[in-house]
């Protein structure tokens, strides 16, 4: 059986949020990466961990000839997480005209809310602090990643290249982190009075608000297969998931593979022409390869969060 680690969805089940597990359960296809990424709360905001940098070592010797001691290297190393403010809002008015009562209009716009969590989430943990992702979240997989585990596709249309990305998602590795001991703070809907161009009206306010961040803790955490693009010869193949694995160490092997539809239907087709021809099963029908969902026994996980329009690096 296969290790299994929680996630941010096991997180708020534990904390007795049914709103909010609930909020989280509809809106998972919005982003997969909650469901299957290893995820922890911490009591603050911050905390440190303890890196090892260097391993000891030995030597064979001679009867009656001595070594001398040695040992590991270590560094503390500090991981931050980052507040995030969803601030909801809605005209009473707007609320009482649902037919089937505010309480579903507000449950509605709650459900938007938590999709908006996941679709900021998901890419986040990708694109970090840079282009595609907020400034002011936490650092992602592009900012951390190991120039010795990219491998270049090559592509060069412009905004047109995509990444896949091979992670090891197991808490040695890579977490995602919740301070303050929560998940995700989903509020009670409260009627007050708000101020619109110098006019007063009454609303129903509430929020989702939390702390979160990503730690990397080790270099061999994530892997990348940049610029792939639709450009012929530079899409993603078997040969480049291959060639991605073959950068990680030996002992250290990536637990899944993240790609969008168009990498994950480029390697389909990559596998159609290789491993069942240009056949058709009656005229006018192309025989296709089974949608993938893994290679050399690592899964692959489809998401719309890493984007078909990345700058060429």
């Amino acid at each position: 059986m296969a290790y299994s680690y929680l996630t941010m969805l096991d997180l708020a089940k534990v904390n007795g949020s049914d709103q909010t597990v609930g909020l989280i359960e509809e809106n998972l296809n919005a982003a997969p990466e909650a469901a299957i990424l290893p995820a922890r709360q911490v009591a603050g905001t911050s905390f440190k961990s303890l890196v090892r940098t260097a391993y000891p070592s030995g030597a064979f010797r001679s009867a009656n000839e001595g070594t001398e001691p040695v040992k590991s290297t270590y560094l503390n190393r500090t991981h931050e997480t980052f507040y995030y403010d969803l601030q909801l809002e809605m005209d009473a008015a707007i609320a009482s005209a649902d037919e089937n009562g505010p309480e579903h209009a507000l449950a509605m716009e709650a459900d938007g809310a938590a999709r908006g969590y996941m679709l900021d989430i998901g890419p986040q943990v990708w694109y970090g602090r840079g282009t595609n992702g907020d400034a002011k979240g936490f650092p992602g997989a592009k900012e951390v990643v190991d120039s010795d585990l990219v491998l270049d596709a090559t592509g060069s249309t412009a905004d047109t290249g995509s990444s896949v990305w091979a992670i090891c998602a197991m808490p040695k590795f890579f977490e995602l982190i919740f301070g303050k001991n929560t998940v995700l703070e989903v509020g009670e809907w409260r009627k007050q009075t708000i101020t619109r161009s110098s006019k007063e009206l009454t609303a129903w306010k509430n929020s989702l608000e939390g702390w979160v961040g990503a730690a990397f803790y080790s270099k061999y955490a994530v892997g990348q297969i940049k610029n792939l693009t639709a450009q012929n010869g530079k899409t993603l193949t078997d040969s480049l998931l291959s060639q991605l694995i073959q950068k990680f160490p030996i002992g250290v092997k990536p637990t899944h593979f993240f790609m969008n539809r168009r990498s994950r239907q480029q390697l389909q087709a990559s596998r159609t022409v290789t491993l069942f021809g240009q056949g058709t099963t009656r005229p006018n029908q192309e025989l296709l390869a089974p949608i993938p969902d893994s290679y050399d026994g690592i899964p692959i996980i489809c998401t719309d969060s890493i984007l078909s329009t990345e700058a060429i690096a």
